[in-house]
């Protein structure tokens, strides 16, 4: 079977520094430097106090799965040979909320409020993809 190629995120002057920094091992998130708030989605401004006054600052990268769920049906034929694969909410340490991949965990073994640390996939010349990964111990 043919598979289509997977789609990858695409990258706009809002968000490059966030994949700019996945790209060099960082996780970044955009930071209001008004309210000195760390936020997420990537915006122009701050969603809590509305100040454009944003830069970006590296995150610990550490943080505790929300929510997760794990896809049995073949919605996609680009993702059809991972089926079952996992999608998961993590909680990052600095508040902002990431959906993303867990690996180097059974789907069966995964739990909210694990434990989790990102890991980076380079999967093109262009795009790093953030995935996260149980804490040990």
């Amino acid at each position: 079977m043919d598979m289509a190629e997977k789609p990858l995120p695409r990258i706009t002057p809002d968000n490059a520094p966030f994949w700019e920094g996945c790209r060099s091992g960082e996780l970044r998130l955009p930071h209001c430097e008004s309210c000195d708030g760390a936020y997420w989605p990537p915006s122009p401004f701050c969603p809590g106090c509305f100040g454009d006054a944003v830069g970006w600052r590296p995150a610990s990268g550490r943080g505790r799965v929300s929510t997760f769920t794990i896809v049995h049906q073949k919605w996609f034929p680009s993702f059809a040979d991972d089926v079952p694969y996992n999608a998961a909410q993590i909680e990052l340490e600095e508040g902002p909320r990431l959906t993303a991949n867990l690996v180097d965990v059974a789907n069966e073994d995964i739990a909210v409020g694990m434990a989790v640390e990102v890991v980076f996939d380079p999967v093109s010349d262009a795009v790093t993809l953030p995935r996260f990964r149980p804490v040990a111990g």
